[in-house]
């Protein structure tokens, strides 16, 4: 997969591959993309943000975008390209202000 198959505050269901090689199903909220990367947050796991390789996508199985109001935000300048050089993940609590938090 390339940059081209995603976008920004989308939810996706693939099949990737994690950092032992090991196929994973994974839900994902997409943030940011990069020229490698994306920073996206598993919303059926951990809720970690992870920076994923497009390549480590091997298949979409479903996407939807995400209307304005139900987005989650963060901060620009966490989501900064510079921030994740050396980073796998980050623990950051996120909401969308339309669930009232």
């Amino acid at each position: 997969m390339n940059r081209s198959d995603f976008k920004e505050h989308m939810r996706m269901t693939v099949a990737w591959r994690d950092k032992d090689g090991k196929l994973r199903p994974g839900n994902f909220y997409i943030y940011a993309l990069f020229n490698d990367a994306m920073i996206v947050r598993a919303t059926d796991k951990d809720g970690l943000l992870r920076k994923l390789a497009y390549a480590d996508v091997l298949r979409i199985v479903k996407s939807q975008d995400v209307a304005p109001q139900d987005r989650y935000l963060i901060p620009d300048e966490i989501l900064k390209e510079i921030n994740w050089k050396d980073r796998e993940f980050m623990e950051r609590y996120s909401s969308s202000p339309h669930r009232g938090k």
